[in-house]
């Protein structure tokens, strides 16, 4: 049996959920609360780094979000990763701009937020924010005419950009003259497998450290 390490707020948590959902593998959950001491230890005992999401499948853990969803995608018989060579690298490339240029300056002005006053870094923010509007112009002209990142179907780029924009979409929002790029955000809130983890993820949006909180049909 799969057990996912994970929590229902974290961004890269709901990469992997998004992905065991869209799979249908069947799995055990354990919410880690790294604020608890022995939750945290209970944790670390699984995964010395403490870095969510892990996934333990029997004896072998596997750790990072890219990782576990490949791991997924092999458990599932593929489905996640395009079979085409060029799409799969294409899908990959793809996982990484989510992360790297929209995750992480999103996660640099909520985790500034979480700061004390004198310790924020406002022009560090206002950067973070600079580059989330370059980044969306940038998955906007890939978006020109795509109902899919990646090819024809749902695949890693999706479980990468849902935690991604929509998050981002809260902090910095998306401007109109971002049609396609808001139009994809749409699609993806309503896939059946991100949707089931916003469900999952609203009752601790009121713990989101910003305001406006994220909040569900945001778009549109």
């Amino acid at each position: 049996m799969l057990t996912l390490y994970y929590h229902p707020l974290a961004s890269f948590c709901w990469k992997a959920l998004i992905a065991l959902y869209e799979t249908g593998l069947e799995f055990e959950r354990v919410v880690v609360d790294l604020g608890d001491p022995a939750s945290a230890a209970a944790f670390k005992a699984v995964w010395p780094m403490a870095k969510m999401p892990a996934l333990k499948d029997g004896d072998r853990v596997i750790a990072e979000s890219t990782i576990v969803i490949e791991h997924v995608d092999v458990l599932a018989g593929g489905g996640l990763l395009p079979a085409d060579e060029p799409d799969r690298l294409d899908a990959r490339f793809w996982d990484r701009v989510f992360d790297h240029y929209v995750e992480h300056p999103m996660q640099k002005i909520v985790l500034d937020a979480l700061r004390p006053v004198d310790g924020r870094d406002p022009s560090g923010v206002d950067q973070a924010r600079g580059q989330l509007r370059e980044a969306y112009g940038f998955i906007d002209t890939r978006m020109q005419g795509r109902q899919w990142c990646v090819g024809e179907t749902f695949s890693l780029a999706e479980c990468s950009a849902c935690p991604a924009l929509f998050y981002a979409n809260t902090v910095e929002p998306i401007g109109a003259e971002h049609g396609a790029l808001l139009s994809y955000l749409q699609r993806l809130e309503a896939r059946p497998s991100f949707s089931r983890v916003l469900r999952e993820a609203e009752p601790y949006f009121a713990y989101f450290p910003l305001d406006p909180k994220p909040r569900i049909g945001s778009v549109g």
